[in-house]
């Protein structure tokens, strides 16, 4: 993406993650502007990624290839109503804001002779910020390859970035990943309140759920076969794991996952029926 011109409108955090990516990425920061309406945030901004930083959404966008909508949800529709007139005909839209259909961005965008612009919906994580995010990514029939290649590109320098084959498995991405650190921050804080209450002090039992919580992961990623095989390998029979995952699995914790993740599904698409009004 060395040649392409990338705008930004909205420079939050996960924002800031996606330009930091790039930049790492060799992307000179000629290529980049963003824009914000708080005055703080532009100079942050502007000082740790060099990018311009400007106040006026429309001047952010000028020549741009490719056009981040990088807002919160609630004002997705103001923004696009009035930046719709200010974009390039050929440009690309990537939307990371959850829960806004590509049906209401085309709405609200416009079209280009007689055709929808070109959308990428785009849900990611907040592991984006550490450069360990996972992105599940939709286009509207407008997207060309070459965009798609533009869209995988620019996810790809925070992370993993995987196509779906249809829109409404962005909800799932949202309940697998897009709210899924929360259920591991969640296993940690309980990993380290066991942990005390066997005589750990909150330090040491923070640390050791933490670095037992990266190291899985790791290994996870890097090995070649799945969870559930790496789990088998862990658990001796008649050991410590085994009589864990035992106590697990008799109260019902897959079918509670599955619960957990099938609400997070079920509220995801419940906000996209909202936001998308």
């Amino acid at each position: 993406m060395s040649s392409t011109r990338i705008a930004f409108i909205g420079a939050g955090n996960m924002a800031a993650s996606l330009i930091g990516g790039l930049r790492a990425k060799g992307v000179p920061a000629g290529n980049i502007r963003a824009s914000d309406p708080g005055a703080e945030q532009r100079a942050k901004i502007a000082a740790e990624h060099g990018i311009e930083v400007v106040g006026d959404n429309a001047s952010a966008v000028a020549g741009a290839d490719v056009v981040v909508l990088a807002v919160k949800p609630q004002v997705m529709k103001d923004v696009c109503l009035a930046l719709a007139p200010a974009l390039t005909d050929n440009a690309l839209i990537v939307s990371i804001a959850a829960g806004i259909p590509c049906a209401s961005l085309e709405r609200w965008l416009g079209e280009v002779n007689g055709q929808p612009r070109a959308i990428v919906r785009c849900m990611p994580n907040t592991p984006a910020l550490v450069g360990l995010g996972a992105s599940g990514l939709y286009p509207n029939a407008s997207v060309s390859a070459a965009q798609r290649e533009q869209a995988q590109q620019l996810l790809s320098a925070v992370g993993i970035a995987l196509w779906l084959d249809e829109e409404r498995q962005i909800d799932a991405v949202t309940a697998v990943s897009g709210s899924g650190p929360a259920y591991f921050f969640l296993l940690m804080e309980a990993m380290t309140a066991a942990g005390e209450k066997l005589g750990l002090s909150r330090e040491v039992a923070g640390q050791l759920a933490r670095q037992t919580a990266l190291g899985a992961a790791q290994m996870a990623t890097t090995s070649d076969v799945d969870p559930a095989e790496l789990r088998r390998r862990v658990t001796s029979p008649k050991g410590t794991t085994e009589a864990a995952i035992t106590t697990f699995q008799a109260n019902g914790f897959e079918a509670l996952v599955e619960k957990a993740v099938g609400a997070a599904d079920h509220r995801s698409a419940e906000l996209a029926e909202q936001l998308g009004r």
